[in-house]
Order: C-alpha cells, then sequence, then structure tokens
C-alpha cells in the first residue's frame, strides 16, 4: 500500500468515527498535554487505535488523538507527537499532519519544549517561532514525490504564516502574555547538546534548539497548510554556566507555563473563528 493508500485509509477510518471537517489542527509537545482539558471532546482516540499510526514511546506525551470544540472551532489535537529520536522514519513523524489536511483542516498550530541559546531568554518564557534551521540528518519530502500533497521542490521562504503569527502576537500583547519572536534549530536528540554545540548554535543564528516541530512544518507547507509554532523555555543553555540537565524539571517548567500557553492558543483560536 502506497502512502497516499495509507493516509485516506486513515482518513476514512477517523471519519466513521465521527471526525469531520475539523478546521484547525493542532500538536501538543512534550509535558503541554493539558490543553485537551478545555476541548469539548467528541472523540478521544488512541493513537494504537488508529490505522497506520506510530505509536507515542515518549512518557510525556500521551498518544492520543483528540476531536472536539474549542473557541468556536472544530480542532484534531495530537496528544503527543513523534519524534526522530524514537526511531521513526520522518514519512511516520509528519504522517498525522498529512491526515488532518486530507480531513480538512485550515490551520495547523504545534508547540514544543525547547532550550534557550539567547541569553535574554529564561526558563518559563513562550517564544513564537520566526523560522528555523533545520539540522535534522533526514527529510520527509525525501522520496517518491506525491503531487496529489504537493510539489517537488516546495518553498521554504515564509514556513510559519505571517498572518497566524500577527494574530499570535496580537492575542500575547491583548492578553499580557509576553512572548519572544525567534529562530528555533532542530536536532536529532534524545542527548541534549554539548557546550560547544550550544555555542555553535547560537553561533549559526538559532534562539532556542528542540527535538522536533520541523518535520511537521515542512510537510504542512509542502501541503499549503499555514501553521504556526511556538516554544515553550524549558531550560538555558548557556554554555558557561551551564548545568546538568534535569527532565523533571524540564516537565515542570513546561507544566507551568503551559498555563500561558494555553490561553494564547485559546485566545488565538477564537480570534481565527471570527475572522475566517
Amino acid at each position: 500500500m502506497n502512502l497516499i493508500d495509507q493516509i485516506l485509509e486513515t482518513a476514512s477510518f477517523l471519519k466513521q468515527k465521527g471526525i469531520d471537517t475539523p478546521a484547525l489542527g493542532i500538536v501538543l509537545g512534550t509535558g503541554l498535554g493539558n490543553l485537551v482539558n478545555s476541548i469539548d471532546v467528541e472523540q478521544a482516540i488512541e493513537y494504537a487505535d488508529i490505522p497506520h499510526f506510530p505509536l507515542s514511546t515518549v512518557e510525556s506525551h500521551r498518544g492520543r488523538l483528540i476531536y472536539g470544540k474549542l473557541a468556536g472551532q472544530k480542532v484534531l489535537a495530537m496528544q503527543g507527537r513523534f519524534h526522530y529520536y524514537e526511531g521513526y522514519a520522518m514519512q511516520q513523524i509528519v504522517f498525522p499532519v498529512r491526515v488532518m489536511k486530507v480531513l480538512g483542516i485550515e490551520h495547523l498550530l504545534l508547540s514544543n519544549a525547547a532550550g534557550a541559546l539567547n541569553l535574554h531568554y529564561r526558563k518559563g518564557d513562550l517564544m513564537l517561532i520566526d523560522d528555523h534551521i533545520n539540522l535534522l540528518p533526514a527529510n520527509p519530502l525525501t522520496g517518491k514525490n506525491y503531487e496529489q500533497l504537493g510539489p517537488r521542490f516546495p518553498d521554504m521562504s515564509s514556513p510559519y504564516s505571517s498572518k497566524l503569527n500577527r494574530l499570535i502576537l496580537k492575542q500575547a500583547q491583548a492578553n499580557s502574555i509576553p512572548i519572544h519572536n525567534g529562530i528555533y534549530a532542530a536536532v536529532p536528540g534524545p542527548n541534549l547538546e554539548t557546550r560547544a554545540e550550544y555555542r555553535y548554535l547560537r553561533m549559526i543564528g538559532a534562539d532556542v534548539v528542540g527535538m522536533s516541530t520541523v518535520p511537521e512544518v515542512i510537510a504542512a507547507n509542502h501541503m499549503g497548510l499555514p501553521c504556526a509554532a511556538i516554544s515553550v523555555i524549558t531550560d538555558e543553555c548557556d554554555p558557561d554556566n551551564l548545568q546538568p540537565a534535569d527532565i523533571e524539571d524540564i516537565l515542570a517548567t513546561a507544566g507551568k507555563a503551559e498555563v500561558m500557553l494555553n490561553k494564547l492558543i485559546i485566545s488565538t483560536i477564537e480570534q481565527l473563528s471570527t475572522t475566517d
């Protein structure tokens, strides 16, 4: 079965479960799954029960697809994503985004946990991704191109929707939510970086570093799907004052900052529902 057939089979399965023309797709990153508590849930399906879906193997990623209504919009939310470091191929990582597009989503919002390279950023801050640097060793568009999904050589001059980004910044200001605007570097993981690697990432222009998001953004751009992404800063990566990574602290920081993030996402979706 080729990729298109797999996507269509999965979309058909989800339609049979009552998932009908969602307007918005949401991908929730590490420690950031509680937005689903604000969704008026109509369906919650374990990834394990969805044809061709990978399984989320990271403890802080719940592994459920949530369908329902949020802030006036029908949404389809991934409570947990997939990562290259889990051993998945890039095609598997972006498979859910492609399925969501076939189901009818018109916008994609993503979140992630990231480490701050910019010395002005602090743990618990939010950063709207304006652009990215892809240091992952593979690409979801490698191999046969399916014209039904998008062109062989998609443009990436503006990978994050300027319309969505302006709306998010406007809603951040309206809700008195501080937010940075910067560049995300994607690395393979799962280990965190060395001091020399942090220096290198800063030198090439990255403000934060993480292990996700970019594959989904590439796939979204390939399909002409407008997207925006917000990083939650969970640790500070100053190579001259570097402390050993504490995953429990990273998750705790994500949990605290998630309150602001969710408020911002909900406010943004409310505005999307009134302007569309």
